[in-house]
């Protein structure tokens, strides 16, 4: 039996949150999606409030993670505890409200769900992603893992999906926002891409006003970001999966646009 996962990337502003709303229904019964999973970090431009999360699920998301952003809006807190479906990097302070793994019930099955957020390049250290995600994987019973890999470096998100290779059934990069061309099937069966890109403004920075993001590299004085206006897009890859060996059978990138 196969099973097909969607995994999209990371929706930024108001601009992204409309447009996942417009779109993703049609995307998943296109494709005949069995199952969605979205980053929502950046859907408050940097973090998440609650009504933000209900929106994403309206759109037609599973799934939520985040990324490095997850508590920004300190009102995510509460509802990071109560809302399995709403996952943070698991490998955060395990002081900090909410999960980072979850396992749901689906027409194939138990299907797992793990976040999880590089060190290289972040503002922050947070626990070794490596070792971390090897005591996580021994308690799972089940052959349907996906994973969420929120990283900067493509090299350390590279090696995570070697390091995976044949262990879960796809790693996906978010959090640099632009889609990479390497989706592939690694030699052990595991479904891989480095980054999925974002779902947001198209005429931005990351999906910020590309003036604010050039005022911050000559050296002018930052202010708050803000969302780019304008037309947007959507980008994500399709898994397809074999649920008797949890192996990834394809691999499809999605861009759809204004």
């Amino acid at each position: 039996m196969e099973f097909r996962v969607l995994a999209v990337g990371d929706v930024c502003g108001s601009g992204g949150l409309e447009f996942l709303r417009r779109r993703l229904r049609t995307i998943r019964r296109e494709r005949r999606v069995d199952f969605c999973v979205v980053n929502g970090e950046n859907a408050a431009v940097v973090g998440i409030t609650p009504a933000q999360a209900d929106r994403i699920y309206e759109a037609g998301a599973d799934v939520i993670t985040l990324g490095n952003h997850s508590f920004h809006r300190r009102e995510i807190g509460n509802r990071l505890d109560d809302d399995p479906y709403l996952l943070r990097p698991a490998n955060e302070s395990p002081l900090f409200p909410g999960r980072g793994l979850g396992v749901y019930d689906t027409k194939a099955g138990p299907v797992a769900v793990l976040n999880l957020l590089g060190r290289c390049g972040m503002d922050f250290r947070p626990d070794n992603p490596f070792l971390l995600v090897d005591r996580l994987l021994k308690d799972l019973d089940t052959r349907l893992i996906f994973v969420d890999f929120h990283a900067e470096a493509t090299s350390e998100k590279r090696a995570m999906g070697f390091y995976l290779d044949g262990r879960v059934s796809a790693v996906w990069g978010t959090h640099t926002h632009v889609p990479t061309a390497d989706d592939e099937i690694l030699p052990k069966g595991t479904g891989y891409v480095t980054d999925l890109g974002m779902t947001g403004p198209r005429i931005s920075v990351l999906g910020i006003r590309p003036e604010q993001s050039i005022t911050q590299f000559r050296g002018g004085l930052s202010s708050r970001f803000e969302s780019a206006d304008g037309p947007c897009k959507l980008e994500a890859v399709l898994f397809t999966v074999d649920t008797a060996s949890g192996k990834t059978l394809a691999t499809e990138r999605i861009i759809d646009h204004d």
